[in-house]
């Protein structure tokens, strides 16, 4: 089974997510001002949210759940639902946390995600409701679970300074250089949230990368490109053509927008980081 999740991957020629964890990880840790504690809430009268405890099931549930797990789905979730072969991790997803007595886990296993790559399970309303009781127990364990690995909050990432960020953009970062607020950038901040966002902002796995190509003739022809090995040269120019040439007769020149990016690596410092994505956060 492959439970929807927020996930943001593709195939890139250059790696340099050792950098990106990094500045995820500066960016999770940043320090907060604490709030109040629940006892001064308390004394001044401020009503308290007391989260509801997680649903406990039967222990016998729980293992007939363990087992089919196992047999139909742990190829692709792994043996705990924690990830797996090509599935995500069902304790992080938010359908999983949304779900009601299996009401958005149920219509997933019956028909599936073909789009994911998960095929439908001809399944009976025991053994969801089995499976179900497994996947939230699993959950449950991972939330709670000392020193365990935990998802990471758009909260959470909610440190920096906007209009610091919004000086860094438009000064010494050189983001607007590239990118405009009320262009390619508007909206961001509501398409994307926490995480996905901040990866997006170290390092932009899908933008594609220019081209320019230089003729024997003089003539040059730029646009998007499209494929690049050791013999050929492809790109869609500006009328939406595609338009390809052997790399030996020609001379090309690749303008890659994740390299700006990766540039930014030696230079960013935490509340650069932290300040950058507040800003991106306002442009909703």
């Amino acid at each position: 089974m492959i439970l929807p999740k927020m996930s943001c991957c593709s195939t890139v020629r250059r790696s340099v997510w050792p950098v990106g964890v990094l500045f995820l990880s500066l960016a999770v840790s940043a320090a907060q001002e604490p709030g109040p504690t629940p006892k001064a809430q308390a004394e001044a009268g401020v009503k308290q949210d007391v989260p509801a405890p997680p649903k406990t099931y039967p222990p016998d549930l729980v293992q007939k759940g363990t087992a089919l797990f196992r047999q139909d789905c742990s190829f692709c979730h792994g043996r705990n639902a924690g990830g797996g072969e090509s599935g995500p991790d069902l304790t992080r997803s938010k359908l999983v946390t949304a779900d009601v007595d299996g009401d958005k886990i149920s219509p997933v296993i019956r028909n599936g995600r073909p789009d994911k790559g998960m095929p439908r399970f001809d399944r009976s309303d025991d053994q969801i409701e089995s499976l179900v009781a497994f996947i939230h127990t699993q959950q449950t364990k991972a939330l709670t679970k000392t020193g365990g690995r935990k998802g990471v909050d758009p909260e959470d990432l909610q440190t920096g300074n906007a209009e610091a960020g919004k000086q860094y953009f438009n000064g010494a970062g050189g983001c607007a250089g590239c990118h405009s607020p009320a262009g390619d950038l508007a909206g961001i901040g509501s398409r994307h949230q926490g995480l996905e966002l901040e990866k997006r902002m170290l390092y932009p796995q899908h933008a594609k990368s220019k081209v320019t190509v230089s003729l024997a003739s003089g003539q040059t022809v730029a646009g998007t490109l499209e494929y690049l090995d050791e013999f050929t040269v492809g790109l869609v120019d500006s009328t939406g053509a595609y338009r390809s040439w052997r790399t030996r007769d020609v001379k090309y020149k690749v303008d890659s927008p994740a390299d700006a990016h990766v540039a930014l690596f030696d230079k960013y410092t935490d509340d650069d980081v932290h300040n950058l994505m507040a800003y991106l956060q306002t442009l909703r």
